[in-house]
């Protein structure tokens, strides 16, 4: 039996590796033979958020608390997402399953089509803010047509999602020490042309007034909120569920708040043009220093960006070719135009109302699967699969609900720690009574 065992382990490890374009397992787990090595999930994670759109978001919440508020802000948000993306990716590394199958155990066979069909819309959204900021800025730093930049991503960001779960690894290792060393190069630049040292910077306060310290935590939070519930996609890689976890630690909250706090030190050093909208992207420092540095700035701005919006596109076209006939590849590419349009049309550019939506309604979805298939396994494990979960669906939907009346009515609450609050107490209390009643 042990034989045989290995036997098929070594098959699907071939299927899975061999060729140009390897096995992606959408509508399976990955099988033991075919996991990835520690280093190479791990740099799927920690290339993700390290990247310029962070590094914006990081100077925005500095521009608004100042730099060591800011930085708690971005610190604690971290480590939020750190217990949850940690969680929800050590039942992937047990597992080897992702997020829709993932889901299915705990909304039932259909009705995880609902949370899971979101989502992978959702991050399509991301994908498409990739594209739109990369012509952006590629036009505000060179001056290009921001068309050229959005299409020239776009194809580029396609190829390395249809090449699959490697390319990602691959791209990880490579945007994550560019990032570092170019955003080394660019704070010195600030430091030379702003208005203070980095040891100054701790003492700037801020000069708007737009978030409060509970708001600053909910972006850092809802940034990665989706594919941070969806990390199933990258962590099923995993041999196990501590090699799972480790890989998500790499990125909360370790690379993520690099890049936040990276982004908040160029607006506290007086680097930074309009921090209120720019916040502490840092693209323009690198750029006017002869060719050589312009050139590398380009190509930085595609390996950055490529690293994000890649990850985004696997996450959608594995979700939906997960709940579909179809593969990911194909979908992939069709994903893929359909970001792009919505690019051009500018709804990118909304991030801040997007990051709100993404804070109410997806951490209720991740908090009742922990409660599910971790918390309360014990009480879960061993039922019989259903088409629907009512419990599950009703719970996610009271913490969403939660989490819109905090974001509404309670200023300065932290969003997505309610709706996750709300969304376990309600899946608690549903399950407890089933359970209550059918000992009856």
């Amino acid at each position: 039996m042990a034989t045989t065992i290995r036997d098929t382990d070594r098959r699907e490890a071939t299927r899975g590796q061999g060729g140009t374009l390897g096995e992606e397992y959408e509508h399976e787990p990955v099988p033991a033979g075919a996991r990835r090595g520690l280093l190479s999930v791990s740099s799927v994670w920690f290339g993700f958020p390290m990247n310029l759109g962070n590094a914006v978001f990081g100077g925005v919440i500095v521009h608004s608390l100042g730099l060591a508020r800011g930085a708690a802000a971005i610190v604690l948000g971290n480590l939020v997402l750190f217990a949850y993306v940690g969680a929800l990716s050590w039942l992937a590394g047990r597992t080897g399953e992702n997020f829709s199958h993932q889901a299915a155990r705990t909304f039932g066979t259909l009705g995880s089509r609902i949370p899971a069909g979101f989502l992978s819309t959702v991050v399509i959204g991301w994908y498409s803010f990739q594209i739109g900021l990369s012509g952006t800025t590629l036009q505000e730093a060179l001056g290009w047509a921001p068309l050229l930049g959005a299409l020239a991503g776009g194809v580029f960001y396609t190829v390395l999602t249809v090449l699959g779960i490697r390319a990602l690894s691959l791209i990880g290792l490579v945007a994550t020490p560019l990032f570092v060393v170019l955003a080394g190069v660019a704070l010195w630049y600030g430091v030379t042309e702003g208005d203070a040292s980095l040891g100054q910077a701790w003492s700037y306060e801020g000069t708007g007034h737009a978030l409060s310290f509970g708001a600053a935590m909910s972006i850092v939070i809802a940034g990665f909120s989706d594919s941070g519930t969806m990390t199933a996609d990258f962590t099923r890689w995993a041999r196990n569920g501590r090699a799972a976890v480790t890989a998500a630690a790499c990125a909360f909250p370790l690379a993520n708040s690099v890049a936040y706090l990276i982004g908040g030190f160029v607006v506290a050093v007086g680097g930074a043009v309009d921090p209120a909208v720019n916040g502490g992207g840092f693209l323009g420092l690198l750029t006017g220093h002869g060719p050589l540095l312009t050139t590398v700035a380009v190509v930085f701005v595609f390996v950055n960006l490529g690293s994000v919006a890649s990850h985004c596109l696997y996450n959608g076209a594995v979700g939906w070719s997960a709940i579909t006939p179809l593969r990911m590849r194909p979908l992939a590419i069709a994903l893929s135009a359909v970001g792009l349009v919505a690019a051009l049309t500018g709804v990118w550019s909304l991030f801040l109302d997007w990051l709100n939506l993404l804070g109410i309604f997806v951490p209720p979805i991740g908090a009742v699967l922990i409660m599910d298939q971790l918390v309360m396994r014990r009480l879960t494990a061993g039922r019989a699969p259903r088409s629907y979960r009512p419990s599950a669906l009703v719970a996610w939907a009271a913490g969403a609900g939660a989490a819109t009346v905090a974001h509404y009515l309670l200023p300065g609450s932290v969003d997505a720690v309610v709706g996750m609050a709300v969304a376990c107490g309600v899946y608690f209390a549903v399950e407890r009574s089933a359970a209550v009643a059918r000992t009856a």
